[in-house]
C-alpha cells in the first residue's frame, strides 16, 4: 500500500498523520518529513498551505471555489495575498501592497501564516516529491458529501468530523506522543484529513479545484479534496 502523509500547522509545530497512523511533528516541514520518511517512504503529501501564489489582480481561482464548496464554513478559507505582500514587515503594509498589487487586501491570518507559506514554496520548489494543497474544510465536505454546520473548535464540529473519519476506516490512536502534546485536536482532524485527502491523491480519485489548475509563478495552483 503506498505511503502518503496529511500535514497541518499547529502554532510553533508542523503535525502530520500518516496513513499507517503515525503521528510526527517537528518546527520545520523538512524535519516532518524526514521523520515521515525514516518510518517508510512516502509518496503523497497533502499539506493544509497555500501552493501557488498569486502575481497580479485577483484571488487565485482555487481558494473562490473553495469558499463555494464549503458552504456556511466559507470563512475558513482564506485568500492567498501575493508574495510580495506576505514578506511585508507588518500587516498594515501588506495590506497596502496586497491592495497595489492585486487590487484586494489581505487578511491578517494570511499575512501571519506568511513564513509558513514561503516555507512550503521553498520545499515545493526544491525537492523531487508529490506535494499537493489541500484545506481541511473543503476535504470533510468532500467526505461528508454536505456542507458541515459546526465549526471544528466546538464539541459538535470536532465529533462529526471524527465520525467522518471513522467512516472512512480511519480512527487515530489516543496516544499520539509528542504530536498530541504540541497540537490541539482540530489540528490532528485537520491532518487526518489532509491525509485522507493525499489518499485520493494516490489512488487517481481526488477532485481538483479548478480542474485543469491555475498557473500561477511557475506552479500549478489547485486545493485537491
Amino acid at each position: 500500500m503506498v505511503r502518503v502523509l496529511g500535514v497541518d500547522v499547529a502554532k510553533k509545530y508542523w503535525v502530520a498523520v500518516a496513513s499507517d497512523q503515525r503521528a510526527y511533528a517537528d518546527l520545520t516541514l523538512t524535519g516532518l518529513l524526514a521523520a515521515a520518511d525514516a518510518d517508510g517512504p512516502v509518496e503523497v503529501v497533502g499539506i493544509d498551505m497555500p501552493i501557488g501564489m498569486p502575481d497580479g489582480a485577483g484571488y487565485r481561482r482555487a481558494n473562490v471555489l473553495a469558499r463555494q464548496a464549503v458552504g456556511l464554513r466559507r470563512s475558513s478559507v482564506f485568500m492567498t495575498p501575493p508574495r510580495v505582500a506576505l514578506t511585508a514587515p507588518t500587516y498594515t503594509a501588506a495590506l497596502e501592497i496586497a491592495r497595489r498589487v492585486s487590487g484586494k487586501g489581505t487578511s491578517r491570518q494570511a499575512w501571519a501564516l506568511g513564513p509558513r507559506i514561503l516555507e512550503v514554496d521553498v520545499v515545493v520548489r526544491s525537492v523531487d516529491r508529490h506535494i499537493v494543497e489541500v484545506h481541511p474544510e473543503l476535504s470533510f465536505a468532500t467526505l461528508a458529501q454536505r456542507h458541515l454546520q459546526s465549526p471544528k473548535s466546538t464539541w459538535a464540529g470536532l465529533e462529526d468530523r471524527r465520525a467522518l473519519l471513522a467512516g472512512a476506516g480511519f480512527t487515530l490512536p489516543a496516544d499520539l506522543g509528542k504530536p498530541g502534546q504540541v497540537s490541539g485536536p482540530d489540528d490532528v482532524l485537520d491532518a487526518a484529513v489532509a491525509y485522507w485527502t493525499a489518499r485520493r491523491v494516490a489512488e487517481g480519485a481526488a477532485v481538483r479545484h479548478p480542474d485543469p489548475p491555475e498557473e500561477l509563478d511557475g506552479i500549478a495552483a489547485c486545493i485537491h479534496a
